[in-house]
C-alpha cells in the first residue's frame, strides 16, 4: 500500500476538490482495516492541513461510521487540530522539568510576542502557540518545538532570536 500525502508548496494550489479526491484515495485504501480511523485523520490532516467538521463528516461518511467516532478521535488526541495552523507552531513542553525550569515563563511571553493565547494562531497564519505535557528531553530543559524541531534550554531572552530564523 503506497499512499503519498506530504504537505508541500506544490499542494498549497490544490484546489478543494483536488483535495478532497487525495483525502478520498486515502480513506479507500485503508476502509475496513480494523483500527485504521487514526492513520487515516493523520493522513487527512496532512492533506487537508487541519480536521474541520466538514472534513470530519467527509471521512465519516466515506468510512460509514457516525461523525461521533471521528469527532471523538479527531477532539482526544492533542496532534490533530480542528482550526488551521500556522507555518510554523510552537510548541512549549511543560513536562515537570521543563515547567520547573521555566516552561510557563516560555509560555508567557510566547503569548505576549506573538499576541495570541495558548491554541491560538497568529492572524498572518504565521505562529501557532501550542503547549505539550512532555517531549521526553528532560536534560534539555526547558525545551520548545518549532515544527518538530526541538530547541533546548530556552530562555525568555532567547525566543526573539528563535523567531527570528523562522523569517
Amino acid at each position: 500500500m503506497q499512499v503519498e500525502v506530504a504537505q508541500c508548496a506544490c499542494c498549497a494550489n490544490e484546489t478543494e476538490q483536488e483535495k478532497l479526491q487525495r483525502i478520498a484515495h486515502v480513506i479507500d485504501e485503508f476502509k475496513g482495516q480494523p483500527g485504521s480511523l487514526i492513520q487515516i485523520l493523520h493522513l487527512v490532516q496532512g492533506i487537508y492541513g487541519y480536521l474541520p467538521i466538514e472534513i470530519q463528516q467527509f471521512v465519516a461518511e466515506r468510512l460509514d461510521i457516525p461523525l461521533s467516532e471521528v469527532y471523538g478521535v479527531t477532539t482526544f488526541y492533542s496532534f490533530f487540530t480542528t482550526q488551521p495552523r500556522g507555518e510554523y507552531t510552537i510548541r512549549v513542553c511543560l513536562g515537570t522539568a521543563c515547567y520547573v525550569r521555566g516552561g510557563a515563563e516560555i509560555v508567557k511571553r510566547l503569548s505576549q510576542t506573538l499576541g495570541v493565547e495558548v491554541g491560538g494562531t497568529t492572524p498572518d497564519r504565521k505562529f501557532s502557540l501550542e503547549v505539550m505535557r512532555c517531549i521526553g528531553a528532560c536534560g534539555l530543559a526547558p525545551a520548545i518545538t518549532v515544527n518538530d524541531q526541538v530547541m533546548r534550554q530556552v530562555s525568555p531572552d532567547k525566543l526573539n532570536r528563535i523567531l527570528a530564523m523562522c523569517d
